[in-house]
C-alpha cells in the first residue's frame, strides 16, 4: 500500500462526530480524523508490517496516521533516531501509549525509558513510565532488579503534578506492583514513602497505588500466580531424572 493509499483508507474511515468525544478526553482535533482503535488496527492487519510506510505516515502529521504507523511499524528495524524523532512529535495521551507499544519492543527502550524520564517535555516523560508500565505486563523475562532499580526513579518523578505525567508514573507503580509478590512489597513500600514524601500529586499516586496494590483482588491473583508457579516448580523437579535417581 502507498501513502496516497493509506491515507484515503484512513479518510474513509473518518468520523468527524467522534471529535467531539475526542476533545472531551483530551485529544486534540486539529490533525484528527475521528477513527476508532479497533478501525485503526483493522486497517493495520489489512496493510501488514511495513516501516518504510510507517516513516511515512508519521510525516503526514495526521493524528490516525501516526496510530496506525506504529500499529505496522517492524520494531526490529526502529532506530534510536527514529525513536527520538517520534517521542518530540508527542502531543496527547493517546499517541504516546499508542506509540509506546511499538518502542517496548525495541532493544533501546528500557535505556529510553531512564533517559526520557528525565526529560521535561509532558508526553517525553509520560512515555517513559508508560514504557515501564508496558514492560511490567509484557515483559516476562525480565528481571526483579530491572523494575527494583527504577522505583527511585518513580520517586523522583512523584512530584511532578502534571496530569498525564502523574497517571503515567502511578501506572508504572501498580504495573510493577501487580507484576508478583517481591515487587509488591517492594512497590508498596515505595509508595509509602511517596506518601511520606507529600507532594500533591505524590499524595495522589501513593493513595490510588496503595488502594489497588493491598486490594483483595491484586492480593488474591499475587497468591494463586504464586501457588501456580511453586506447583509447577515441584512438578518439574518430580519430573527432572536428578529427582528420580536421588529417591
Amino acid at each position: 500500500m502507498t501513502p496516497t493509499e493509506a491515507v484515503a483508507a484512513l479518510r474513509a474511515l473518518g468520523r468527524p462526530q467522534r471529535l467531539t468525544e475526542n476533545a472531551r478526553v483530551g485529544i486534540p482535533n486539529d490533525s484528527a480524523l475521528g477513527i476508532t482503535i479497533p478501525a485503526l488496527r483493522t486497517l493495520a492487519r489489512t496493510v501488514g508490517r511495513d516501516h518504510d510506510l510507517a516513516l511515512q505516515l508519521w510525516e503526514t502529521g495526521i493524528h490516525e496516521a501516526r496510530l496506525l504507523a506504529a500499529f505496522i511499524d517492524d520494531p526490529a528495524r526502529v532506530t534510536e533516531s527514529q525513536l527520538e524523532r517520534w517521542v518530540s512529535d508527542f502531543d496527547s495521551w493517546d499517541i504516546c501509549d499508542g506509540v509506546c507499544g511499538l518502542f517496548e519492543r525495541t532493544p533501546l527502550a528500557w535505556a529510553k525509558a531512564v533517559e526520557w524520564s528525565a526529560r521535561e517535555e509532558e508526553f517525553v516523560r509520560r512515555a517513559a513510565f508508560t514504557l515501564v508500565a508496558g514492560f511490567a505486563v509484557h515483559d516476562k523475562d525480565a528481571p526483579d532488579m530491572r523494575f527494583l532499580a527504577f522505583l527511585p526513579i518513580i520517586r523522583e518523578r512523584s512530584t511532578d503534578d502534571r496530569n498525564f505525567v502523574k497517571k503515567a508514573v502511578n501506572w508504572a507503580l501498580r504495573n510493577i506492583g501487580k507484576r508478583n509478590r517481591a515487587l509488591n512489597s517492594a512497590a508498596i513500600e515505595m509508595a509509602e514513602q511517596i506518601r511520606a514524601d507529600d507532594s500533591r500529586a505524590g499524595r495522589w499516586i501513593a493513595a490510588d497505588a496503595l488502594r489497588e496494590l493491598r486490594g483483595e483482588a491484586v492480593q488474591a491473583r499475587l497468591q494463586v500466580r504464586e501457588s501456580a508457579a511453586g506447583a509447577g516448580g515441584i512438578h518439574a523437579r518430580a519430573k527432572s531424572p536428578a529427582s528420580a535417581r536421588a529417591t
